[in-house]
């Protein structure tokens, strides 16, 4: 065994002479104050940042031989006053951009700068913004204008500002650990599921190389209340939170990201690595799951503080970006289609022996909102799979089907006088069905009636349209070709309080989308218990419904609930109609994964099925192994697989 102080000693030794190798090889108007390695990235301070990066080819060809990733910045004593550089930056852009706010971000020496028109701040061939960064010193980053603004964005923005010294401390360790010298010469890589395996739910699985173990998602399984049926297998023999070095997240719902903060509570203080729609979405699931569970007495497995910590320690990237994660990993991130920053994680492993895709939730079928699942990848060995809808019969009806049934449905009970519930995933599901009602609407097809938008719809939708850049060419086209933005719909109200939930109970024929999806708690369980006993309302359920939740038990057709009411137990009768649409799931079928893994190329030698409830993993994996030839498994949790 390697002792802990010889591996420090080879990791310092690593750094320096990377050190030096970097400023050897750039020219001296680089003027370079400092070298740094801040996370995944090689940081070089300059007092002259704009001549450095005019001269780009010289810090590409650094980058290309080193095979790390370079980020230049300004020295922080060259940077203009922000006021200063504020001023300065109004005085060079032309007004016609309509800057709607400036952000500076000390970490980074950048400021983003978002305007109505990016085009008129980056100027023709980025010749404003590099007067911009001559002038200040700061590095100008151009964004659209948000038409809805997020709080929460604005939340994580004013943590990483306030917390810029404890992030920079944070980034710092990080990067010693990645940037390490190689110690150990073995080749074996490991998989071993600690949640998600032949079940759905509580998504967590760690992999591991001599070197490196780096747990994929960490979450919970919504639909249990006991502790050993929710969280992942924390206490398997594999599992030491200390050897831990990275987490990844592929996407935001509370089942794959929502023990992420637990970590940090427990001890962990590695990075996170996420796209950056997911941090803000999964930070927004995650405050609203420990209020809700403290509002109704549930467990509470971390505080506010350790959803700070997670955001300090997260490390954001984008599809394409190749990052490593250790001397022996390396991550890129591709689109799953699955809902806003959804991930196919690519690995790559021993400096390419062996490359590994996981793709934990995806969809394989463009949507209104998202385009499908990424199938290319450079090098493929091996392929990790969702088969959440894998059996032979888990075909879902066209999406356009899906919307016509949708809105005759809301037509019918509108125009008996009734409402409608729609109890929606907050994050994809609910933009999803917007886009479809606003598009009806638009059409005249769709009755005129308000459409209430309860729980976190609202701010998950202003987080959608921060980042324009993910959604789909269909709605990209709309927003910025036609001029048409479906979530600005006048039909759309924002609730947000509890008088106000009252009248629409009490008022005319509305719709009304709500959180949580499965009736496991929140508003959408009010208005439930509220519209349940009137047959003139109807409540239809356009998400899965897992075993053991109140949404399961109604859309099996249960026409009468337990229900507590001012401490008294009561029989509540379900009179509305009920009615279960699947085909707007964001999650592929059977034919679509089978149709996804035909278009993988390169066609890997081996898939591993997980995500789903065993029977139907196991009847895929007989349908992929008959028709491609190929090595299936259908690995249960605590199940450890070899791969090379």
């Amino acid at each position: 065994m390697v002792k802990e102080k010889d591996k420090q000693f080879s990791r310092e030794l690593a750094i320096d002479h990377l050190k030096a190798d970097l400023i050897s090889e750039l020219p001296p108007n680089a003027q370079v104050s400092k070298v740094v390695f801040e996370g995944p990235f090689v940081v070089i301070y300059s007092l002259n940042p704009a001549d450095l990066m005019e001269n780009g080819d010289i810090v590409k060809s650094l980058a290309k031989s080193l095979r790390k990733r370079i980020v230049i910045r300004s020295d922080v004593t060259v940077r203009r006053e922000k006021e200063e550089a504020r001023a300065r930056i109004l005085e060079i852009v032309p007004e016609n951009a309509e800057i709607t706010n400036m952000i500076f971000e000390d970490e980074l020496g950048e400021v983003i700068i978002e305007a109505k028109k990016p085009g008129a701040v980056i100027g023709r061939s980025g010749t404003t913004l590099r007067e911009i960064y001559r002038e200040i010193s700061w590095r100008p980053k151009v964004v659209r204008s948000p038409p809805i603004q997020s709080q929460l964005i604005k939340s994580i923005r004013n943590t990483l500002t306030a917390e810029s010294e404890l992030r920079k401390h944070a980034l710092l360790n990080i990067g010693k650990r990645i940037h390490r010298a190689k110690v150990i010469y073995d080749s074996y890589i490991r998989l071993t599921g600690l949640g998600g395996f032949s079940e759905v739910g509580r998504s967590c699985m760690l992999l591991e190389t001599a070197e490196t173990k780096i747990l994929i998602d960490c979450g919970f399984n919504v639909g249990s209340r006991e502790p050993d049926q929710m969280f992942p297998f924390f206490n398997a023999p594999e599992f030491d939170i200390a050897d831990v070095d990275a987490v990844i997240v592929t996407h935001a719902h509370l089942d794959h990201s929502g023990l992420i903060p637990f970590l940090y509570k427990w001890g962990y203080r590695g990075p996170v690595y996420a796209n950056d729609a997911t941090l803000s979405l999964m930070t927004l699931l995650q405050k609203d799951y420990i209020e809700v569970a403290e509002r109704e007495s549930k467990l509470v497995p971390y505080s506010q503080r350790d959803i700070k910590n997670m955001i300090l320690h997260t490390i954001t990237r984008r599809y394409g970006e190749v990052t490593d994660l250790s001397n022996d990993i390396r991550l890129t991130m591709t689109p799953a289609g699955h809902i806003l920053g959804s991930s196919i994680i690519h690995v790559h492993i021993g400096d390419g022996r062996y490359n590994l895709a996981i793709a934990n939730d995806f969809k394989g079928r463009r949507s209104r909102l998202l385009d499908r699942a990424n199938t290319k990848f450079p090098r493929l060995e091996a392929i990790i799979l969702e088969s959440t809808y894998a059996g032979p019969r888990d075909i879902m009806p066209k999406r356009d089907d899906a919307e016509i049934q949708l809105v005759k449905i809301i037509n019918q009970t509108t125009r008996r006088g009734g409402k409608v519930l729609i109890p929606s995933l907050a994050v994809g599901r609910a933009q999803e069905l917007m886009v479809v009602l606003a598009n009806f609407h638009r059409k005249r097809k769709m009755a005129e009636v308000p459409v209430y938008l309860d729980g976190l719809i609202a701010e998950a939708t202003a987080i959608h349209s921060c980042h324009p850049e993910y959604l789909s060419s269909y709605l990209q086209d709309q927003i910025f070709n036609e001029g048409y933005n479906p979530f600005l719909s006048e039909i759309f109200n924002p609730v947000d309080n509890q008088s106000k939930r009252k009248s629409i109970v009490e008022g005319k024929p509305a719709v009304i989308m709500a959180t949580s999806g499965m009736l496991t708690g929140g508003n959408s369980v009010e208005y439930f218990k509220d519209l349940a006993e009137d047959p003139r309302n109807s409540i239809v359920f356009v998400s899965y419904q897992a075993e053991g939740t109140l949404g399961r038990r109604i859309a099996s057709g249960v026409k009468e609930i337990r229900s507590i009411e001012d401490g008294r137990m009561m029989m509540l009768p379900v009179k509305m109609e009920i009615h279960q649409i699947d085909g707007f799931s964001g999650h592929s079928d059977r034919n679509e994964i089978m149709n996804y893994f035909r278009e993988l190329s390169p066609k890997p030698e081996r898939v591993v099925l997980i995500h789903g409830q065993r029977n139907k993993s196991q009847s895929l994996a007989q349908a992929l192994s008959k028709r491609y030839h190929i090595k299936v498994e259908v690995p249960l949790n605590l199940e450890t697989l070899r791969f090379n």
